[in-house]
């Protein structure tokens, strides 16, 4: 017996420590709870686990996301949401294991949210609104059937076994918040069976209250009351509110009832609390899981992650930063090179150094971004430069000498790195928007560089390392960018927006036609001393032609002569400078020329002595830049288009190659190419590319710099008030419960909701999905089941404007003519009702011709072709009938005087909204501008612009009606409708609508969300925990419209059963009020005075 028990000991002590460790505590969210049992989101999937906690049971396995489970009443199946064929569509499954069905086909984000009491699944949805609401809908599992509940918004809910329904009337307002308090902020309301409508019954306090669960006669719900999203509960009245949960600082989230017990996430953990008990306790679950999403991964694809490239000093290599690592590329044949990758660090804007021996690059590897010098071969150890970092950097530009490094950062200040000197120069600050152009004199003595003045234009200022000097090259007079040196060192070409031509003649025509200069920019040229004469001048007999001889000369002393021979076939270390630059400051502005270019919209200047290079922008939108090049010659050059569709270029510091990218493409082409380079021939081979990730390392330094990120770009540099190491202090250690991407945007949202500030939105990253993609589509009309017509019948197709008859419905176009009443009998061949639904045969036939066997109400058949629209074309399309309808109503309640604009953001293609609404009806009587639902954008002063414009005089033609001056100027009175999803800049556009005397806001208080942003602090994986950014106020000294809303003049609510059976109370109100401005305060248009009587009469002087 001794002898075996050595025996088992020694191959128990051969078994690795990781096999005798514990099952793995996961990220546990969206709980649900049956008597017993509590399934769960982790991983992505589906787990359950007993009410006592222990080893969680994997039930589901597919690559996307399954959430939001409910348990049936009978405990027998559990219904989720899942993205089994890409959309997150209605699912159900045996609790104990089994192939999930599909019940819903819609194409969009269908949210489980229980179960009904006759056991149909009670799920969240935007499939049955015109105007984008969420709304509860309930679908039978033995059906399929589908029918929304009678509400116009409902994002989750529960009912009682009278058939009272307690809901919650708004979805979750999207920006990541705590102490929420502004118009989106969610209320529980009920509606009872029979009722004509629902009532509030937590309206008392204006934060939120959410989740409502019945239980014995009581309310259950979650509520920030104490400052903290706690348990709760209320009679069914709203009354006796009572405190359950005592959680300070770690949000409820996702709480389920069942038989007097509430199960809940609370951070990464469940939490079940015992109502009779009183008593609230942490779940111990493990996962028994291979933790397949934290096993390093390859990514096939590196350039869908490139954030910037660089060209060697010769041209014979490119180095990329992608997803944090820095990679060096052969431009023709050689060994690809992982520069740099250390654990959990970023690695930004690498650059080439000017031996090309080095690259610089940005890391966050120390805890703050620094810069780092690294092997351009790969082999040796990264050197950190800098070590006095505080905010986000951005891009370097290492100095010709090599010994320097100018860059910007985030709090708006120019600098300089002096590498020998170990020290760091302010070179300047911004008054606001950060710097522009930046480059570097031939003998790196100056540098040039872009900042905008107070008056926003950009400016060219000189700064001389030597004494910290700085000389300005051009005013604020123009807009002027891209500073680029001759590399003689005797001239600075650049950018500057001079061309101000119109390409619109006048103001008349349709639409209030403005001037808009579709080429602004010149390219111009400053000599550094005087005397130098203009490269392009022409001959003279002062200045004959040179000869080849002396042309070479020239070419030798402007240092463009060939490089020495590189040893080992790499660049060598930067040579003393061959030229020294001598600016002479007096008369400097005054020594402009005008570059014999044509105007363009130009950006990204470089020359090399012999070229300018640059990029022309179209007009257009999407705006698409083409390569174009310039000799600099006296021989009347014209510009060559070098290559089309160019993201970026960049010149080699030799001037003898330039890197240029297009789409996943990059090349290098010579410098001296003709028209239209072959581009394809000298594409670089990136195929061979890979790169690997360890998830756990990613998601820590993503995390660490989501929260680094914010306190750089949040607006207020004290964080709200908010101790924020302490925040991070509080998050991190749970990102090692992290076990996919979702998990990990779900704690980052934790993280940035204690600023409790808005426009804090978090999404993207590298979320794993599944690989089936397959989009239902949609024929544009509502349709009900017809066992006894043998089909689908068209209960409803969806209108829009007729006057744009793109927008119409499939079945709606003249070539279809599908009514409503008719019956889809088939499609493809396939008898609709041999299926649950008929989305099942649309699946994947977007775009694509389908045959439709159709039956009118008479009993005509027929066959049509149509071409089914995406759901979000859909989604577009009943939005248009919103719109319409209302449109429509305002006409007929109206009656003609009433003028109706609906803009549904404030985007740039918003305006087309207004262009189609606003300038048929400027001559109306009244106005209303409707911005419910109006998401936010930027563009809220070119509307206020147009209804500040005001009539001061009239023309009277000799024949037909007076007009007025300032062109479409409305001379009525104005209505601004806002609702509680009036977001951002929305709310901006009301607030300004008032304080700017243009009239009368009537609806619901609004978002609340004034803070702008710029959405650019991308993490590594291009997801995103935007910041606020931009505090807004007024003269009064006060923070405007943040974390309230913009109050209504007039508060009028659109109940939500009203609502839903047609109603619409605040266009009504609107349609009143104006009827009553008009009638009180008429504003027609004066009558021309009589006409002047000049004839000469005796007498009169």
């Amino acid at each position: 017996m001794k002898r075996a028990s050595l025996v088992c000991v020694a191959l128990f002590s051969l078994v690795p420590p990781l096999a005798l460790a514990q099952a793995p505590r996961g990220y546990y969210r969206f709980p649900a709870i049956h008597g017993d049992t509590v399934v769960f989101t982790a991983e992505g999937d589906l787990w359950k686990v007993g009410t006592a906690g222990g080893v969680a049971q994997r039930l589901t396995t597919h690559a996307g996301q399954e959430t939001h489970a409910a348990i049936s009443p009978d405990g027998s199946s559990v219904a989720f949401s899942a993205e089994y064929e890409g959309p997150t569509e209605v699912y159900l499954m045996p609790l104990a294991g089994g192939l999930p069905t599909r019940l819903t086909y819609e194409g969009g984000h269908a949210a489980v949210v229980g179960w009904t009491p006759d056991g149909k699944v009670l799920y969240a949805t935007t499939t049955f609104s015109t105007l984008p609401e969420v709304q509860l809908a309930a679908v039978d599992p033995r059906t399929g059937a589908r029918s929304p509940v009678p509400l116009s918004q409902a994002s989750d809910g529960a009912y009682d076994q009278s058939g009272t329904l307690f809901f919650t009337r708004l979805p979750f307002q999207g920006s990541h918040t705590k102490r929420y308090r502004g118009g989106m902020a969610q209320q529980i309301w009920k509606l009872e069976a029979g009722a004509r409508e629902a009532l509030p019954l937590t309206a008392d306090y204006p934060g939120t209250s959410k989740t409502p669960m019945v239980w014995r006669g009581r309310v259950y719900f979650a509520s920030d009351r104490d400052g903290t999203m706690n348990l709760w509960s209320m009679d069914e009245n709203g009354a006796d509110l009572r405190q359950l949960t005592r959680n300070e600082g770690w949000d409820a989230a996702f709480p389920s009832l069942s038989d007097g017990r509430i199960v809940y996430q609370l951070g990464a953990d469940l939490h079940l609390f015992d109502i009779a008990a009183g008593k609230d306790a942490a779940l111990a679950v493990t996962l028994a899981s291979d933790l397949d999403q934290l096993r390093e991964k390859w990514l096939a694809k590196p350039i869908d992650y490139l954030t910037t490239a660089g060209i060697s000093p010769d041209g014979d290599r490119i180095a990329l930063t992608a997803r944090g690592q820095v990679f060096v590329a052969p431009a023709k044949q050689g060994r690809f090179v992982e520069a740099a990758r250390a654990p959990g660090v970023r690695y930004r804007h690498a650059r080439f150094m000017p031996d090309g021996k080095s690259l610089i690059a940005l890391s966050d590897e120390s805890g703050e971004v620094e810069w780092w010098r690294l092997p351009a071969n790969g082999v040796g150890k990264p050197e950190r430069l800098t070590h006095d970092g505080t905010v986000l950097r951005f891009d370097g530009v290492p100095s010709p000498d090599g010994t320097m490094i100018a860059y910007d950062d985030k709090d708006l200040v120019l600098s300089i790195y002096s590498i020998p000197e170990k020290r760091t120069l302010k070179v300047a600050t911004s008054p606001r928007g950060g710097f522009g152009g930046t480059a570097w004199s031939p003998d790196s003595r100056w540098l040039a560089f872009a900042v905008p003045a107070p008056n926003t234009f950009s400016t060219i200022q000189l700064y001389r390392v030597d004494d910290g000097a700085t000389v300005p090259l051009t005013d604020d007079r123009t807009n002027s960018d891209y500073p680029a040196w001759s590399p003689d060192g005797k001239w600075i070409y650049f950018l500057s927006d001079r061309n101000l031509q119109s390409v619109v003649a006048g103001p008349w025509g349709a639409y209030q036609p403005e001037p808009f200069f579709a080429s602004p920019t010149r390219l111009y040229a400053v000599a550094l001393a005087a005397g130098e004469r203009f490269p392009f001048q022409a001959d003279d007999e002062l200045h004959p032609e040179k000869s080849d001889e002396g042309k070479k000369a020239d070419e030798r002393k402007a240092g463009a002569a060939e490089p020495a021979t590189k040893p080992e076939g790499r660049t060598p270390a930067a040579e003393k400078p061959k030229v020294s630059v001598v600016v002479d400051a007096k008369g400097l502005q005054e020594r402009l020329f005008e570059v014999p270019a044509p105007p363009g919209d130009y950006g990204s200047l470089s020359t090399n002595g012999q070229r300018l290079f640059w990029l022309s922008h179209t007009a257009s939108q999407p705006r698409k830049a083409t390569l174009e090049a310039l000799d600099v010659s006296n021989k009347e050059p014209k510009p060559k288009t070098i290559a089309a569709d160019v993201k970026e270029f960049e010149l080699s510091r030799d001037g003898k190659k330039l890197m240029v990218r297009k789409g996943d493409d990059i090349a290098v082409l010579d410098a001296s190419a003709g028209e239209k380079a072959d581009f394809a021939e000298k594409k670089i081979d990136l195929s061979p590319w890979k790169l690997v990730i360890d998830p756990r390392e990613e998601w820590h330094q993503m995390f660490v710099e989501a929260w680094r990120l914010e306190r750089d770009y949040f607006y207020d540099r004290h964080m709200n008030g908010v101790d924020w190491p302490a925040v991070l202090k509080k998050y991190l250690p749970l990102v090692g419960r992290v076990t996919d991407r979702a998990e990990l945007s779900d704690l980052l949202g934790q993280m940035v909701s204690e600023l409790s500030a808005l426009h804090i939105f978090v999404y993207g990253g590298d979320v794993r999905e599944g690989r089936e993609r397959v989009e239902p589509a949609s024929l544009g009309a509502e349709l009900t089941r017809d066992e006894a017509a043998g089909g689908y019948r068209v209960t409803h197709v969806y209108r829009a404007d007729p006057d744009y008859p793109d927008a119409l419905s499939p079945l709606a176009r003249p070539d279809v003519d599908v009514r409503d009443g008719d019956v889809i009998e088939a499609i493809n061949g396939v008898a609709t009702l041999s299926v649950a639904h008929p989305s099942i045969l649309l699946r994947d036939q977007v775009g694509r011709q389908v045959l439709l066997h159709v039956a009118r109400p008479s009993g005509a058949a027929r066959d049509v072709i149509v071409t089914p629209i995406s759901p979000g074309r859909e989604a577009d399309l009943r939005y248009s009938e919103w719109e319409l309808t209302r449109r429509q109503r305002v006409e007929e309640l109206g009656e003609g005087q009433i003028g109706y604009v609906h803009l549904r953001a404030m985007g740039a293609r918003n305006y087309t909204e207004w262009a189609q609404g606003f300038y048929p009806v400027y001559d109306r009587a009244g106005l209303i501008v409707d911005v419910r639902h109006n998401r936010g954008g930027n563009i809220d002063s070119w509307i206020l612009e147009k209804l500040l414009r005001k009539a001061w005089f009239y023309w009277q033609p000799r024949i037909g009606q007076p007009y007025w001056n300032m062109q479409y100027a409305f001379r009525g009175h104005v209505v601004v409708l806002t609702d509680q999803r009036t977001a951002s800049d929305g709310e901006a556009f009301a607030e300004g609508f008032r304080r700017l005397g243009l009239g009368t806001i009537i609806g619901m208080r609004t978002w609340g969300g004034e803070i702008w942003l710029s959405s650019s602090n991308f993490l590594v994986d291009k997801g995103i925990a935007t910041a606020a950014e931009t505090g807004v106020y007024g003269p009064e000294g006060e923070w405007l419209i943040e974390g309230r809303g913009v109050q209504p003049d007039i508060v009028v609510d659109d109940l939500p059963a009203a609502t839903f059976r047609g109603g619409d109370a605040q266009l009504d109100a609107a349609v009143r009020y104006l009827q009553g401005q008009i009638r009180d305060h008429p504003a027609p248009v004066p009558p021309p005075p009589a006409y002047p009587d000049k004839a000469w009469k005796p007498g009169r002087p």
